[in-house]
């Protein structure tokens, strides 16, 4: 938890990613507590109620769990539907896009292959 807030996209977003982003390197486990929201506040000087957004989108999404009482907790299972979910969006982010402008400029299937494996050097 260590990452740098920028003001590219909304805080409560960037507190969700990078403890998605915790869950993908095994920095948290499934099962194991998650940081508190005054936790986050506190490291990354913002509001509680900002830190709970984003801890409240992942619950929302079947990420993080409550125990009442003791906080939150990896769900079982995270890491694998946060891969899905990023798996997804990526391909609608870069390879749809990729694949619009290549059919747009007359590249062939094969064309794209050599580009993206690096084997097509010229312009």
């Amino acid at each position: 938890m260590q990452a740098v807030l920028t003001q590219e996209k909304s805080i409560y977003l960037q507190i969700a990613e990078m403890i998605e982003n915790d869950i993908l390197r095994e920095v948290l486990l499934e099962e194991e507590q998650a940081p508190s929201t005054n936790e986050l506040a506190r490291v990354y000087a913002i509001n509680p109620a900002t830190a709970a957004k984003g801890v409240n989108l992942l619950v929302d999404e079947g990420i993080l769990y409550k125990k009442r009482g003791i906080g939150m907790f990896v769900m079982a299972g995270a890491k694998e539907k946060i891969r899905r979910k990023r798996r997804e969006s990526f391909y609608q982010d870069y390879v749809a896009r990729l694949l619009e402008e290549a059919r747009s400029l007359g590249i062939s299937r094969e064309e794209l292959i050599q580009m993206i494996a690096g084997q097509d050097k010229e312009g």
